[in-house]
């Protein structure tokens, strides 16, 4: 099966979901137009139909990019975007108020050239804003037909539990589906999240499935890193280059070898066989696309799934945004 239920929605996606947060202008490793419409164009000819962005990548740009790159194809494709962090300078600029929602989905949809967005998904946790706010603006949106379905990204369990039950304290629209942090380098959401979703039947969309691109095996143990995103993301070095890190990576190394695959491959393969929707992944490059697609094809056996977990150690908790006492240096955005 290619295609996967949007959790316990009747909307069809397909198993691998192309992120364009590499859609833009904004970083060195990022892409423009001309780049990325072959990408986009092998992405729909091997029948990806899944396409997520934001409304702050490149500060607009990426969105710009997918509407007017799948504006021919717009009733053949499922288009996500997200709202919730800072467009500018000032108040109410940021944030999940019913003003900053309303603002920005306005933005989004004309920046996507559509009247409609498929799946749209809070940007982390606004903790200034009461929940019920942000909820009611959102079902809102599904009501006048803005919006098909609601989302959320990482946050705590707690969080996402207290969100499920208002919406159903007031009989209005929930969400359908948790874009979390998630990977063979990063399993903590194995611990709540996870189970809290499996049991609501919302669906999982990771994202870096490739751990920024460390499960790609291009970083060695003991070689100096250097690539354009290593260079221009501040927290890809801490979050990837531990020893434990390594021993994962170098197990997916040794999987890919016996099957005569690609590590990229045995890493989305592996996030595939635990059951998520469609992990989200970038591409900067057309055959990007081609080996996450043929990565459908990859079987793990009950043993490849442990040998590959086994050399995991916990890490501390990547994704949500802390509570707001916690040091602003502490905040990790993707």
């Amino acid at each position: 099966m290619e295609n996967n239920r949007l959790g316990s929605t009747g909307l069809q996606v397909f198993r691998i979901c192309l992120g364009t947060m590499s859609f833009g202008n904004s970083e060195e490793w990022m892409i423009e137009i001309d780049k990325a419409r072959p990408i986009v164009k092998r992405a729909l000819d091997l029948g990806v139909n899944f396409f997520d962005t934001a409304n702050v990548y490149s500060a607009g740009r990426s969105e710009e990019i997918v509407g007017e790159l799948l504006k021919d194809h717009r009733e053949d494709v499922v288009l996500a975007t997200k709202v919730r962090l800072s467009t500018g300078e000032g108040p109410n600029k940021e944030g999940l108020s019913r003003y900053h929602i309303m603002d920005q989905v306005k933005k989004s949809l004309k920046r996507l050239q559509t009247d409609r967005i498929d799946l749209y998904q809070i940007h982390r946790w606004d903790y200034s804003t009461p929940i019920e706010e942000t909820l009611v603006p959102l079902n809102d949106l599904v009501r006048q037909g803005m919006v098909n379905y609601i989302g959320a990204s990482s946050m705590f369990a707690w969080q996402f539990t207290k969100a499920l039950y208002t919406s159903d304290r007031l009989g209005i629209a929930r969400f359908v589906s948790m874009q979390n942090h998630y990977n063979l380098c990063y399993r903590e959401e194995e611990r709540e999240m996870i189970p809290l979703c499996k049991d609501q039947k919302i669906a999982l969309l990771p994202w870096s499935p490739l751990a920024r691109g460390f499960l790609t095996g291009r970083y060695k143990r003991g070689k100096a890193a250097d690539s354009p995103r290593y260079r221009t993301d501040k927290y890809f070095a801490e979050r990837f280059f531990q020893p434990e890190d390594f021993d994962v990576v170098e197990r997916v190394e040794e999987v890919a070898k016996e099957k005569g695959v690609t590590p990229s491959q045995i890493a989305l393969a592996w996030l595939l066989h635990k059951g998520v929707c469609a992990p989200i992944i970038g591409a900067t490059r057309v055959d990007h696309v081609e080996e996450a697609v043929s990565s459908l094809d990859v079987k793990l056996s009950a043993d490849d799934m442990k040998r590959l977990e086994e050399k995991y150690k916990p890490h501390r908790i990547i994704g949500p945004l802390p509570i707001p006492e916690t040091s602003i240096d502490q905040i990790h955005y993707y």
